[in-house]
C-alpha cells in the first residue's frame, strides 16, 4: 500500500468491519452498540459512503467527569465515529510506529503499563538519578496546528488529512474548560482563540497524544543524549549518575515543550536519588521493589465496596464484581502488594471472587 494512496483502504470494507469488530470489542451488551449492530452492513456501508465522498461529519460527544483518582473530563463519542476512528487508526498507526523511540509507551501493542514498569526499574538499577516530569494539563493543551503540522509529515495522502481535520474539528471546545490560558514567548492577544485540545476517550486522541510528544522524544534521545528516558502518555523520567546534568536538561525540556506550548509542573520537576523511590503508574518503583501507592489502594476499596453494594442491592452482576477483583489482583500483583496480616474484607467472604488468594490481602500501607 503507497503511503500516498491509503485512503481507499481505509473506506474498504475489511477494514471498516475490523474498526467495527475493535470498537465492540467488550460492548456489545451495550444499547448504542447494540443498535449498530442489528443493521451492521447497512450501517458500515453508509459509513463507506460518507468516508468515500467525503460527506462524513462526527456527531456530537458525551462528556462526563471521573474521579480516578484525580478528576478528569471524558468525552465519548458516538459508536459510528467510534468506528471510523479505529478505521483511521488501522492505516496511520504503522506509519508512525516505525518512527516511535522504543521507550514510549501507552497505546502501543505491547508498550503497556507493565512494560513501563519493568524499564523503569531497569533504569532505577543503572543510574543514581531521576528527574520525573509531567505535562500540565496535558490533552487540553495540544494545539492543532502543531499537531496537523506533525502528523502531514507522515501522511501523505491529502484524503487522509482531511479525515484527520473533521475529526479534530469535532473536538474543538470540548476541554476549553479544562484549559488554563498560557501565553508563550511571540504570543499576541490572539493566542488564546487557537483550537485546541483532544477529547479524553478518543482512540485518535490517545494516539495522536504519542505522535505530538514524539519528536521531543527525539530531541531527548538525540540531542540531550539522555541514555535513561522514557515516558507514558505525559509522564516522563529522565535518569543520569549526577543531578547538574538533570538540572541543566530540565531546563532544556521546558524550553523544548514550549515550542510544543506545553508547560510541566516545575514545582514537582526536580531531581531525585533513584533510592528514594519513582511515583510512577500508581507504583513508588525502586531499585529492587516495586510498592502500591496508598492513595490507590484506597481508591479501589472503595470503588470495591460500592460495587459489593450494588451487588448485594441486586444492580450489579456478580460477573462484574469477579472481573473488577481479578482485574486489580492482576494489576497489584506487579508490586510487593501481598500481606497475609490484613484479613479478607467480611462483604466479600463467600463470594467467588473472594476464593483466590489475593481477596483482601493487598498492602496498600505504601
Amino acid at each position: 500500500m503507497n503511503d500516498r494512496d491509503i485512503y481507499p483502504y481505509l473506506c474498504s470494507w475489511p477494514n471498516l468491519l475490523l474498526a467495527y469488530r475493535k470498537a465492540a470489542r467488550g460492548k456489545r451488551g451495550k444499547a448504542a452498540v447494540a443498535a449498530f449492530e442489528y443493521r451492521l452492513e447497512d450501517n458500515l456501508l453508509q459509513l463507506q459512503r460518507e468516508l468515500s465522498d467525503r460527506s462524513y461529519r462526527p456527531g456530537p460527544y458525551t462528556s462526563f467527569y471521573v474521579h480516578d483518582p484525580k478528576r478528569r473530563l471524558i468525552s465519548a463519542a458516538p459508536f459510528r465515529d467510534r468506528v471510523v476512528h479505529h478505521a483511521l487508526c488501522n492505516v496511520i498507526e504503522p506509519l508512525f510506529e516505525r518512527s516511535f523511540i522504543e521507550d514510549s509507551y501507552a497505546n502501543r501493542v505491547g508498550k503497556g503499563t507493565h512494560r513501563a514498569l519493568d524499564r523503569c526499574q531497569q533504569f532505577a538499577r543503572r543510574f543514581r538519578y531521576v528527574l520525573p516530569c509531567d505535562v500540565r494539563q496535558f490533552f487540553p493543551s495540544i494545539d492543532h496546528a502543531i499537531l496537523k503540522t506533525i502528523l502531514a509529515r507522515q501522511i501523505a495522502d491529502p484524503d487522509v488529512l482531511w479525515l484527520v481535520e473533521r475529526i479534530l474539528e469535532s473536538g474543538v471546545g470540548v476541554l476549553s474548560e479544562e484549559y488554563t490560558m498560557v501565553y508563550f514567548p511571540g504570543d499576541d492577544l490572539f493566542a488564546a482563540t487557537r483550537p485546541r485540545g483532544l477529547p479524553i476517550g478518543n482512540l485518535t486522541s490517545q494516539f495522536w497524544a504519542n505522535c505530538y510528544l514524539n519528536p521531543f522524544d527525539h530531541f531527548v534521545k538525540r540531542e540531550l543524549r539522555c541514555r535513561g528516558y522514557l515516558r507514558y502518555v505525559d509522564d516522563m523520567l529522565l535518569f543520569a549518575d549526577d543531578k547538574r546534568t538533570l538540572w541543566e536538561w530540565r531546563e532544556a525540556l521546558i524550553e523544548r515543550l514550549a515550542r510544543l506550548r506545553l508547560t510541566i509542573h516545575q514545582e514537582r520537576a526536580h531531581p531525585r536519588p533513584v533510592s528514594e523511590g519513582i511515583p510512577f503508574l500508581g507504583f513508588v518503583v525502586y531499585p529492587h521493589e516495586r510498592r502500591l501507592k496508598r492513595r490507590k489502594g484506597v481508591a479501589y476499596r472503595r470503588r470495591l465496596k460500592r460495587l459489593i453494594a450494588g451487588f448485594a442491592a441486586g444492580q450489579v452482576a456478580q460477573e462484574r464484581v469477579t472481573a473488577s477483583v481479578r482485574g486489580w489482583i492482576n494489576h497489584a500483583r506487579y508490586g510487593n502488594t501481598w500481606y497475609n496480616g490484613l484479613p479478607a474484607q467480611p462483604a466479600l467472604r463467600g463470594h467467588p471472587a473472594a476464593a483466590g488468594r489475593g481477596a483482601g490481602l493487598l498492602r496498600t500501607d505504601h
